[in-house]
């Protein structure tokens, strides 16, 4: 699908590197550019003295008035280019911070997560989790050091069959069609009619050939490695720009006790990653 409206999500500690980052996304397509200034509110303090509660009271004006400080802030960078853009801002309980950013990301057709983002840890979280799990629509995950672009030339799909592989090849089938080489990459794929088919990667194969992609079924053995593993490796071996993957084919809690394909890729990537569930 084309990408119409970008949104990113900022908060009182970080700089302009994401904003910029993705207003430049929103440049190479012509999409409108939203940002969302958010912070987390503490729990308030249970069965404390009174003095507590005033500090915690305190705590939460002081976060509002740097919420609105960095709102305005990022009002006069937008205005400073000539994107259609808007920033919004909100200050959410602590529990609820994901779905207040799965509300915005609603009406966006992607969220971008940066780099200063991504190398935080509570935001981080609650970005992921609300782009995934309450918004319907895909994250664009941005390592440090990588150069995202929306109309990349080397795309690599990592296939397993599921649900959400499905679904994030949906959401970046305009860009497929638009690279000159795609990889359907399936890490020790099992033959049968519940999981891969006779012939591994020909049914996706064939989906993608009919929408126009140029593509190459890779076949990869884990070799002692991790699946996540296999897969860096081979955008590293195939200078991949772009990574389309499903997300969280399994429970969040389950990814987060034993670890994940998911989880993997969110903790360590060196290309952008596309993810949808």
């Amino acid at each position: 699908m084309s990408y119409k409206t970008i949104l990113t999500v900022t908060g009182s500690g970080f700089g302009d590197g994401d904003l910029k980052l993705t207003a430049g996304l929103c440049e190479e397509v012509k999409a409108h550019f939203s940002v969302l200034v958010i912070a987390l509110a503490a729990p308030p303090p249970i069965g404390s003295a009174r003095n507590l509660s005033l500090a915690w009271l305190e705590e939460q004006e002081e976060d509002m008035r740097r919420v609105d400080a960095r709102t305005a802030a990022v009002s006069v960078l937008l205005a400073g280019n000539t994107l259609s853009a808007d920033v919004t801002s909100d200050y959410a309980e602590f529990g609820q911070g994901d779905e207040a950013i799965g509300r915005r990301a609603r009406y966006a057709d992607l969220t971008v997560l940066g780099p200063e983002v991504l190398a935080g840890a509570t935001l981080k979280e609650k970005v992921i989790e609300g782009a995934l799990f309450s918004s319907g629509k895909p994250l664009l995950l941005v390592p440090e050091g990588s150069s995202p672009t929306l109309k990349p030339k080397r795309v690599l799909v990592a296939w397993d069959s599921r649900i959400e592989a499905s679904r994030a090849v949906r959401e970046s089938l305009e860009m497929l069609i638009g690279a000159e080489d795609v990889r359907l990459v399936l890490v020790d794929p099992v033959q049968g009619e519940e999981y891969h088919g006779e012939e591994p990667g020909a049914d996706a194969a064939a989906y993608l050939a009919r929408h126009g992609v140029k593509l190459t079924i890779d076949r990869l053995p884990r070799m002692n490695r991790s699946v996540a593993d296999a897969l860096r490796q081979h955008a590293q071996d195939t200078a991949t720009e772009l990574m389309v993957m499903g997300a969280y084919g399994h429970s969040r809690l389950r990814e987060r006790l034993f670890g994940g394909v998911t989880k993997s890729m969110l903790d360590k990537s060196s290309v952008p990653i596309l993810m949808a569930r």
